[in-house]
């Protein structure tokens, strides 16, 4: 083999060597009777570094999407491995469906993923991992359904979460300060009524789970908060809105806008940001790796 090609060769095998690996672990959920698959994404010094416990992102998808999403369909397909190896984290991207809102369903018996991710996932994960069994280990966001996801188990199980974030989130499930085209409600009723149930019926359900309502909850708790949105995403002023609550209640947080729109470019530019603030809030908690 020529000098250069053999140089070529083993640069690419030592950044194989180093890079973070991907698990896709079965968890199954006794609250819905169904089993479910989550990405894992291990650093690469975990399989070195027997004796080491590591913090965890759990990083929600979005609607229509499934656990699979953030290493799929992200412009740069490495770019959860790279996070991961850089700030020695793990991440974990699991099922939400396409239209659970991560929510305990009124209407559907088989949609409980307010349940499963905080009482079957996590423990799993603690299970399967050498992680930080205790929440000042533990962060969570996401995207759009997944960062309403991601604000709204943070606010309502701060007692698992040190910290919180969303990306271009859906933080708003209620209709009544909001004005519909037809092709919208149409998306409503078709795609969200089946696991959500009626507004005109119960109406309660939608205003006191809307994240944008839960935001005197979210100043109990005290947990660190970042979210931001495109200025061209259809969610943008629901974003601000929960922007101005949190400031008019004195509420600590991190809030940006920035150019984009609704879509995975965005979202690639934004989750660095997120992870980077995450891991200061960790490293604020002591949560570090030592290599």
């Amino acid at each position: 083999m020529r000098p250069l090609l053999l140089l070529v060769a083993l640069l690419l095998a030592t950044t194989a060597a180093r890079a973070a690996k991907v698990d896709t672990l079965a968890i199954p959920s006794a609250a819905m009777q169904k089993t479910y698959r989550a990405a894992v994404v291990l650093p690469a010094s975990y399989a070195k570094n027997k004796k080491a416990s590591y913090p965890v992102l759990y990083l929600l998808h979005g609607a229509w999407g499934h656990f699979s999403n953030w290493l799929s369909k992200t412009p740069d397909k490495q770019l959860l491995h790279r996070l991961a190896d850089q700030y020695n984290l793990i991440i974990v991207t699991p099922e939400g469906e396409t239209f659970s809102f991560y929510l305990d369903s009124p209407v559907k018996a088989d949609s409980k993923f307010e349940t499963y991710l905080t009482k079957e996932v996590i423990p799993a994960i603690d299970q399967a991992y050498r992680t930080v069994r205790d929440r000042k280990g533990r962060v969570i966001t996401g995207l759009s359904m997944g960062g309403f996801g991601a604000m709204y188990l943070s606010a309502r199980h701060p007692d698992l979460y040190c910290a919180a974030g969303s990306m271009s989130g859906a933080l708003e499930l209620s209709s009544v300060n909001r004005s519909f085209t037809p092709d919208e409600l149409a998306w409503r009723n078709n795609n969200m009524r089946p696991i959500l149930g009626s507004e005109a019926e119960n109406p309660t359900f939608f205003s006191a789970n809307s994240v944008i309502n839960l935001v005197d909850q979210i100043h109990r708790n005290g947990l660190p908060l970042i979210f931001d949105c495109g200025v061209d995403d259809g969610l943008i002023e629901i974003n601000r809105e929960m922007h101005r609550r949190l400031v008019y209640n004195h509420t600590p947080h991190d809030y940006t806008e920035r150019p984009g729109a609704h879509n995975w470019e965005y979202w690639q530019n934004a989750l660095p940001y997120q992870v980077l603030f995450l891991q200061q809030v960790l490293q604020a908690n002591g949560v570090t790796v030592a290599l």
